[in-house]
C-alpha cells in the first residue's frame, strides 16, 4: 500500500494554508450574496451558506486547531504555520468575514428584501396591535415549552447544546425563595421556530416576519416575575463535532457511534456567539464557562444564527426572486419506455447532474427489484438522506429475495445517524449490511447488478462522482456513468470482494484505488506529461476537483509545469498549489467556479500524447482520500462519452468569465469579469442540455 511520507519534507513556501484558503472560499461565496445580479432570495441562500460553512468549519477544522495548541504540539502546518499562529490568523479572517456578512444583511438585503414586501419586523418598530399579536403568540407557543434556568449552587451553569439558541439573563432583586443569583439561562428548544411569520392584515406587506429571539427580548420578563431584567443577551455556542473511535478498542462499530453521537452535541467549545449589546461581565461570565479566550467570541449585529434565514425563500412565493425553475433532461439512448438493461448493453451513458435527470439511476435500481432476472445487488451508500427512494427500492429487493449487500459507511460525518439508521432497516429484512474496512471511509460511489441473461450472469454497474442523495443531485454538478463494460464490472466486483470480505487486493485492470493505486497512478499520470514535454511535444493536464491538497501530488504538478506542460485545475474550495510563481508554476493556472449549483464533479485529463486519457472519481486529491479512504477512479472508455465529459466538464469551465475566480501568485482570488460576451459554465449547460437560461 501506499502511505504518505513522514521522512520527505516539502518546501513550506510551495503551498498555501488549507484553513485559511477555505476561508478565501467562504469570501467568494458571500460575493455570490452581494451580486446584484442574482435573484434577491437566492442571495439570501448564499448568506446563509456561509454561516452554515463556518459552523462546520469550527467545528471540525477550528476544532481540530484548538486540539493541536491544547496538547502543546509543534507541528507545523504545510506552509510552516503553528497552531497558535494559524488560530490567530483564522480568528482574525473570521472577524473580519463575519462583519462584512451583516454588514451586508442589515445594510443591503434586509432593506432589497423590505422594498419587495419581504419585512422582518424589529421589536422597536412594532404597532401596538403587533405587540398584542406577539404576546399572544409568546404565551401560547413559547412560554409553556421554556424552562428558564436561575444560576445558584442548587442549579448550576446548565449543558448547552452544540449551536443552539440561549439566552442570558441579568436580573436584580429576589425571588419567593429570597434568592438573588443576578443571572439566568433560558435555552430556546429546537421545537420553536427560529423565524415566525404574521398575519399580513397585522403587517400591511405580504409576507411579514418577527425572530423568535424577539419575541423572547420582549417577553423575558415574565419568566422572572416580580424580578427585574437588567438585560437580555442571545448567545450561540459551537462545538468540537468530530468523533474519534479508537481502532484498538472498539469491537461493535454501530454501538460504539450510537453512544458516541450524543456526546458529539456536548464537545470543547470552540467559538462563542454573542448579541454586540451583551454586557462585558456577561461576556466574561460566559467565556469564563465555556473556557474561550477573546479572539473566541463572536459580537453580532442580528441573530447569532443566520442559517435559520434559509427558510425564508422556502416560504416565499416571489419566482421572480429565485432562480428561474428548470426540468432536468434525459441523456438519450434513454428514453423512459425502453428496458435499461437493453439499453446499456448497447452503450454506455453519461448522466450530468443537476442539468440531467437522476431518475435513470433510480429506475436501475427499481428495475433490479423488480427483475426476476436479476440475482444480486452491490451498493455503497455514503450519504442518502433519511428519506430516500433508492435505499427503499434497496429495502424491496431484498424482500423479494434478490442477494442484496451494501457498504455503508457509518462515519460520514453528520449524516451517522441517518446511516444507522438505514442499516438497521435493511438487516430487519434480509440484506447484507457491512461497514467496509475499518479505519478507511468508504467514499467511492458504486452499484453493482449482476443479472442472469442467457445462462450465464452479465453485469451492470453504476459509478458516479456524488452521493446517492436524490435532493442533492438537483444542485450538486455531478458525473454518473451507466455501464454494462464488462472488464469495468469485473473491477467493480473486486472492490466489493475487498470491502465485504478479507485477502489482498486483486489487481484492477481499469479503475484506480485509494488507498492502493490512486494516488501513485495519479502523481504517475502527471510525470508522464512532464516527459512528453520534455520530449518536446505537447503535455497537458486539466483536474477538475473541489480540493488540492496532497503535496506529493502538488509537487509533480510543479514538476511537470516546469517541464513545460500546460496546467489548468478547477478547484472549487480549497487550493494549497501557489500558481504562476516564476520557475516553479508559470504553466500552472487555478481557477474556482462559484454559482447557482455547487460543483462538485472530479475531472483528471492527461494529455498523454493525443490518446485523451480520462477519469471520473468521487475523490479530491487531499491526502485523506488517497490514504485514508477507499475512493475510485473510473476511465471513460467510450469515445462519445469521453468527448461528452469534456465539452461539458472542462471547456466550459475554462472559459468561464463571470463565475470564475482566478488565484494569482500573491494567494488572492480574482473575480473575473466579462469584457465582451457573457460566458457562464453553468448557464451553457442549462441552456445546452435543459434548454432554458439561468435569468
Amino acid at each position: 500500500m501506499h502511505r504518505p511520507y513522514p521522512e520527505r519534507q516539502f518546501p513550506s513556501g510551495n503551498f498555501i494554508n488549507r484553513e485559511l484558503s477555505l476561508l478565501q472560499f467562504q469570501r467568494r461565496v458571500l460575493a455570490q450574496a452581494a451580486d446584484p445580479e442574482v435573484p434577491l432570495l437566492e442571495r439570501l441562500r448564499f448568506l446563509c451558506i456561509v454561516s452554515s460553512n463556518l459552523d462546520e468549519f469550527f467545528e471540525v477544522r477550528v476544532a481540530g486547531v484548538k486540539e493541536q495548541q491544547r496538547l502543546g504540539s509543534l507541528a507545523l502546518t504545510t506552509d510552516g504555520l503553528t497552531p497558535t499562529e494559524l488560530q490567530t490568523r483564522i480568528s482574525r479572517e473570521v472577524h473580519s468575514l463575519i462583519t462584512d456578512q451583516y454588514n451586508l444583511l442589515n445594510n443591503t438585503l434586509l432593506p432589497a428584501l423590505a422594498t419587495e414586501g419581504i419585512v422582518f419586523l424589529r421589536r422597536s418598530a412594532w404597532t401596538d396591535a403587533q405587540h398584542l399579536w406577539a404576546r399572544d403568540y409568546f404565551m401560547r407557543e413559547v412560554m409553556p415549552v421554556l424552562t428558564p434556568i436561575g444560576l445558584d449552587p442548587a442549579h448550576p451553569f446548565p449543558r448547552v447544546l452544540n449551536k443552539s439558541l440561549n439566552f442570558a439573563v441579568e436580573l436584580e432583586g429576589r425571588d419567593a425563595f429570597g434568592r438573588s443569583s443576578g443571572a439566568a439561562i433560558v435555552q430556546a428548544p429546537r421545537a420553536l421556530p427560529r423565524v415566525i411569520r404574521l398575519p399580513s392584515e397585522l403587517t400591511g406587506v405580504e409576507y411579514g416576519f418577527v425572530f423568535l429571539s424577539s419575541l423572547l427580548h420582549a417577553h423575558v420578563g415574565e419568566l422572572f416575575e416580580g424580578m427585574n431584567v437588567l438585560g437580555c443577551y442571545q448567545f450561540r455556542v459551537t462545538r468540537n463535532s468530530d468523533m474519534f473511535v479508537d481502532e484498538e478498542e472498539v469491537k461493535d462499530l454501530r454501538a460504539t457511534l450510537k453512544g458516541e453521537l450524543q456526546q458529539r452535541h456536548y464537545g470543547d467549545a470552540v467559538r462563542l456567539e454573542i448579541a454586540d449589546n451583551c454586557s462585558e461581565a456577561m461576556e466574561q461570565f460566559l467565556r469564563t464557562q465555556f473556557g474561550l479566550a477573546g479572539e473566541d467570541v463572536y459580537r453580532v449585529p442580528g441573530m447569532v444564527n443566520p442559517v435559520r434565514l434559509n427558510q425564508v425563500p422556502d416560504w416565499v412565493e416571489r419566482p421572480d426572486l429565485k432562480y428561474r425553475a428548470f426540468r432536468p433532461s434525459r441523456p438519450r439512448g434513454l428514453e423512459k419506455t425502453q428496458n435499461i438493461f437493453t439499453a446499456l448493453r448497447r452503450q454506455d451513458v453519461l448522466l450530468h447532474h443537476p442539468f440531467q435527470s437522476f431518475e435513470p439511476v433510480i429506475e436501475l435500481l427499481k428495475a433490479a427489484a423488480d427483475d426476476a432476472d436479476v440475482v444480486a445487488v452491490k451498493m455503497t451508500v455514503y450519504r442518502t438522506g433519511t428519506d430516500s427512494v433508492l435505499m427503499e427500492h434497496l429495502v424491496r429487493a431484498a424482500q423479494k429475495g434478490k442477494e442484496v449487500t451494501v457498504v455503508l459507511e457509518l462515519m460520514a460525518r453528520f449524516d451517522e445517524e441517518a446511516n444507522i439508521s438505514w442499516a438497521a432497516r435493511l438487516e430487519e429484512v434480509g440484506a447484507h449490511v457491512v461497514y467496509g474496512v475499518f479505519g478507511y471511509k468508504t467514499h467511492a460511489k458504486m452499484l453493482l447488478l449482476v443479472r442472469r441473461e442467457e445462462g450465464a450472469l452479465r453485469r451492470y454497474v453504476h459509478l458516479g462522482t456524488g452521493n446517492y442523495h436524490p435532493r442533492t443531485t438537483r444542485f450538486y454538478t455531478d458525473f454518473g456513468l451507466l455501464t454494462a463494460n464488462e472488464e469495468i464490472g469485473a473491477d467493480v466486483a473486486e472492490v466489493f470482494k475487498q470491502l465485504t470480505g478479507l485477502g489482498q487486493a486483486g489487481k484492477l485492470r481499469h479503475l484506480w484505488q485509494a488507498p492502493f493505486t490512486l494516488q501513485p497512478n495519479v502523481v504517475t499520470a502527471i510525470l508522464e506529461e512532464a516527459e512528453i514535454a520534455r520530449s518536446g511535444r505537447k503535455g497537458r493536464i486539466i483536474v477538475k476537483v473541489n480540493a488540492l491538497l496532497e503535496p506529493e501530488t502538488i509537487e509533480a504538478l510543479y514538476e511537470a509545469s516546469q517541464a513545460g506542460v500546460e496546467i489548468d485545475v478547477i478547484a472549487r474550495s480549497v487550493c494549497a498549489l501557489k500558481p504562476g510563481v516564476p520557475g516553479l508554476s508559470e504553466n500552472i493556472r487555478v481557477r474556482s467556479i462559484v454559482g447557482r449549483f455547487l460543483e462538485h464533479h472530479r475531472i483528471f485529463y492527461f494529455g498523454a500524447d493525443g490518446a485523451d486519457k480520462l477519469y471520473l472519481s468521487s475523490a479530491d486529491w487531499m491526502e485523506r482520500n488517497f490514504f485514508k479512504r477507499i475512493e475510485i477512479a473510473f476511465p471513460i472508455l467510450d469515445l462519445k462519452v469521453k468527448r461528452r465529459v469534456i465539452k461539458e466538464g472542462l471547456r466550459p469551465y475554462l472559459g468561464d468569465n463571470c463565475q470564475a475566480w482566478e488565484l494569482d501568485a500573491d494567494n488572492h482570488y480574482r473575480r473575473k469579469n466579462p469584457r465582451t460576451t457573457r460566458r457562464s459554465a453553468q448557464e451553457i449547460l442549462l441552456k445546452e442540455l435543459s434548454g432554458i437560461s439561468m435569468a
